[in-house]
């Protein structure tokens, strides 16, 4: 389908001789006399792109009108034309989010690779929010534990500042949700939100992907390509993993964070970008500074308002909210109820998760997929969850250690077998307390006081 571009001009001549230009190109065209007759056109036919003329008499003029495109389509690309703009006029356009601003009398050429890259810049920028949708990047930060609200309220601080911000936690923690967070709760929501994951980059690709190329670059760099800065550029830009950056790359990027300007690869002029950078790491970058592993300057550029996940096993309370939040998503994408019974929240809420959220996420899609009953219970989790890398979930601690010898202490591997008993119990009995005491050979009081101390709630109904 070739992509529709919207002309507007007060001129018929202009239009007429862009329509034909852009026609013998294998554009479509539509035609607008004034701001008016072209907002209501983008309203009702929706171009990929517009060319925007800088004085029309008799309506909103080009800047007025462009404020109003970029409300009614944050991210159409509107390319500005003008024979008598000033420096003030353009400096103003870029600012309400034109692409580019040309002077009249436009070349063939100039306006044609102009068109194309506004065009490359909106499909990537399509793309990249639709691959956001399908991994979960705008979900809600899940969780009812002080260190989630200490964690909320954090965020709610810093996304209002232009500040870097540094998040460090382990993998898995949710640190793209964070960074997710932090943009959508700033002044730049309504731009791009983009991510490199800096530990996926070849060391010799470094360049091309942060800061572009142009044709003929280099050696297979038959299309000009838009970097992740420019991408990023009024919005905000994800560095994922930026401790495994090599040293060549953290030079470029300090550069960068110092200038405003980047230089696409095999480019003749520096380009000025407005990007708010969010870096995340696992890693401890400070001794990895002392290490000589990570450049000291750039840990003070990144590192201006930090923020810490915690690991999962230290907030067990987030557990049952985010079974009921993951139910609810496999529901929807299975197109049937998914419940997991008191039982098996119990036993999930004892594991440790290694591997953090991300892991729960996982081990609960597959369960969701693979148990065909009324609901997930504790006997199914214990089938396919691993603990801490000793075997299947129905052998306590204290039954791992007949294998190969590994310290742990008496009372914690007591624990986890009788969290273990009682959330299949639970299952068994269907959440109802009362059986499932009847089932362990104790009374309900006692029941009650074992679930206290190992910090199990009282079963309730969870997801579904």
């Amino acid at each position: 389908m070739s992509p529709r571009v919207l002309l507007v001009d007060d001129e018929p001549n202009i239009r007429k001789m862009v329509a034909a230009l852009l026609e013998s190109e294998g554009f479509e065209t539509a035609e607008a006399a004034n701001g008016a007759a072209g907002l209501a056109l983008v309203e009702r036919e929706a171009p990929d792109a517009v060319l925007l003329d800088l004085m029309m008499p008799g309506g909103p003029d080009g800047l007025a009108t462009l404020a109003q495109l970029k409300r009614v389509a944050p991210d159409l690309p509107v390319v500005m034309m003008s024979g008598k703009a000033n420096l003030a006029d353009a400096v103003r356009a870029t600012k309400l989010g034109a692409f580019q601003f040309l002077e009249k009398p436009l070349t063939p050429e100039g306006l044609l690779t102009t068109l194309r890259a506004a065009l490359e810049l909106a499909r990537t920028l399509a793309e990249n929010r639709r691959l956001h949708e399908a991994l979960g990047h705008a979900d809600p930060l899940v969780g009812v534990s002080r260190a989630m609200e200490e964690l909320r309220a954090l965020i709610a601080r810093v996304a209002p500042t232009e500040a870097r911000v540094l998040i460090t936690g382990e993998s898995g923690t949710g640190k793209e949700l964070v960074a997710s967070a932090i943009h959508r709760q700033s002044a730049r929501a309504a731009r791009p939100f983009v991510c490199v994951n800096s530990a996926a980059i070849p060391k010799d690709l470094v360049e091309s992907e942060m800061f572009g190329h142009e044709r003929g670059a280099f050696t297979g760099a038959t299309e000009r390509r838009v970097g992740r800065f420019e991408l990023a550029d009024r919005g905000t830009l994800f560095l994922d993993e930026v401790g495994d950056l090599g040293p060549e790359a953290q030079a470029k990027l300090l550069r960068v964070l110092e200038s405003g300007v980047i230089e696409r690869l095999g480019g003749e002029k520096p380009l000025a970008v407005d990007v708010r950078v969010i870096a995340a790491t696992n890693k401890h970058l400070a001794k990895a500074s002392q290490q000589g592993q990570f450049r000291e300057d750039l840990l003070f550029r990144l590192n201006v308002l930090p923020i810490h996940i915690p690991p999962l096993r230290e907030r067990p309370d987030d557990i049952p909210p985010l079974v009921h939040h993951f139910s609810m998503r496999q529901a929807t994408r299975l197109g049937r109820p998914v419940r997991f019974d008191a039982g098996a929240v119990h036993l999930l809420a004892a594991y440790p998760w290694p591997g953090n959220v991300r892991e729960l996420a996982n081990i609960m899609e597959r369960l969701a997929i693979l148990v065909a009953g009324e609901a997930v219970t504790a006997d199914d989790v214990a089938r396919v969850v691993r603990q801490d890398g000793t075997g299947d979930v129905t052998r306590s601690r204290a039954a791992a250690a007949s294998d190969d010898w590994t310290d742990i202490a008496l009372t914690e591997a007591l624990d986890g077998f009788e969290r273990t008993l009682i959330a299949r119990a639970l299952s068994a009995a269907r959440g109802n307390v009362a059986d499932a005491a009847r089932k362990l050979a104790t009374d309900r009081a006692n029941l009650y006081r074992r679930m206290r101390r190992l910090g199990l709630e009282p079963p309730r109904n969870v997801a579904g």
